[in-house]
């Protein structure tokens, strides 16, 4: 018997048996505030909010329960946010911390079954269905999940069901530490009762929909006639039902088989809108200088590369073209997004937000006309020899921190950006 069964070992409690699939989700309570209460002891019990500046454009990244019962939530605007609740500490975060932590807790999830799935940077569905991996009671190993977070100074709420719909509904019901299972047998009396927004997958136009024909519930939804719903939302409209009704069936994919990225980019949010395009071309090549450190940390290379601006107005538009052979190096196809600035910019035009995106994986180059040197001007370093440069600056950022270094290009707007939020966002914690 291991440690993690002795601690159980003594636990004598009768539970109601656990027949069929156990599902949890594992969502960190508040997880960005929770970490910047345990580093700053003097921040907890004080409402404490992540995100940007309420001077600028910035935007609530999470907040603490002190700061929520003011009404402060995730992606709230920031000087909303402060109106709110004035008292509130500001931070920008410090998200190689938050990977840190969240890297430990995927870690416990991993010890205790491999059918880890990760959602995102602080959630997580995992698979502990008796017998599957061990015998113990769920209700046990989400207990034990439960004290082993809280050791790491942060704490976690889960749902336990037999799918992925129900452990997810169940996860939100009690926060924080929050731990709710929905025995098998028991799904449609807990869903019910719920409304429909409850439900992801159930946005504001499909609940308009839905409600237009006289659904408010997830028990109505259960209910609904197959032919209404698959008029009103064509094949999705049955499986919304099924998944109502806790008839889903979605297996936790283990955690080695993660799935490869459609596309890999970094987005940046200026404050202060871009207009010139001395600015927008060093946005463009922060943006693809992120990007190729992303691609180089999945060992990816892409074939099409594209621009997206957002402006002003809050529209998006976007240029792509094809790259003339798979990279991963900004050097190579950071010159190939400036030139399609032109495309869908025009001089003046504020930018809000400036990103750089790699796609076409696994897919051949297409060819692409080579330029001749006719003007006898030196010739550009090679790109093998920029792409070490920015290996190194990878691995001296992996080793002491993102801003350990920067090239010119970052200086020119420094102070200009928002900073980034990880790759995996909060989801609603």
């Amino acid at each position: 018997m291991d440690s993690h069964s002795k601690t159980n070992a003594g636990n004598h409690r009768t539970l109601p048996t656990w027949e069929g699939p156990a599902i949890g989700l594992l969502d960190l309570d508040a997880f960005f505030a929770s970490v910047e209460q345990l580093d700053h002891p003097a921040w907890r019990g004080k409402p404490v909010i992540v995100g940007g500046s309420p001077k600028d454009r910035g935007v609530v990244s999470t907040a603490s329960y002190e700061a929520r019962k003011y009404g402060v939530h995730s992606a709230m605007p920031s000087a909303t946010a402060q109106k709110l609740c004035p008292n509130a500490i500001w931070t920008r975060g410090h998200f190689d911390r938050y990977r840190e932590l969240s890297h430990k807790v995927m870690a416990l999830i991993l010890d205790e079954t491999p059918l880890v799935e990760q959602m995102s940077i602080d959630e997580a569905f995992f698979d502990i269905t008796p017998g599957r991996y061990s015998n113990e009671h769920p209700v046990l190993i989400a207990e034990r999940l439960q004290e082993r977070v809280a050791a790491l100074g942060i704490t976690c709420s889960i749902g336990l069901g037999t799918s992925k719909t129900v452990a997810k509904i169940a996860s939100e019901t009690r926060k924080p530490r929050g731990l709710t299972p929905v025995y098998p047998g028991t799904e449609q009396r807990f869903l019910a009762p719920l409304p429909l927004s409850r439900m992801s997958g159930i946005g504001a136009a499909t609940e308009r929909r839905l409600r237009s024909f006289g659904m408010r519930t997830l028990g109505d939804l259960a209910h609904a006639d197959d032919e209404d719903l698959s008029a009103l939302l064509g094949q999705y409209g049955p499986q919304l039902k099924r998944r109502a009704r806790g008839l889903e069936l979605s297996p936790v994919r283990p955690f080695v088989q993660k799935r490869e990225p459609k596309s890999v980019s970094a987005e940046h949010t200026f404050p202060h809108d871009l207009t010139t395009e001395h600015d927008l071309l060093a946005a463009i090549d922060l943006a693809a200088a992120r990007c190729g450190t992303r691609l180089r940390a999945q060992k990816l290379e892409g074939t099409v590369v594209t621009l997206k601006l957002r402006y002003h107005d809050l529209s998006y538009h976007t240029a792509q073209t094809p790259v003339g052979r798979a990279t991963d190096d900004e050097h190579v196809f950071g010159p190939m997004a400036r030139r399609l600035l032109p495309q869908i910019w025009h001089e003046g035009t504020g930018v809000r937000l400036v990103g750089v995106g790699l796609s076409g994986f696994g897919r051949e180059a297409e060819p692409q006309q080579l330029a001749l040197n006719l003007d006898g001007a030196p010739e550009p370093a090679a790109p093998r020899d920029l792409r070490a440069l920015s290996e190194a600056a990878d691995e001296i950022r992996r080793r002491f921190g993102s801003s350990a270094v920067s090239y010119g290009r970052d200086m020119r707007l420094k102070g200009k950006d928002v900073p980034e939020r990880p790759d995996d966002e909060p989801g609603g914690n």
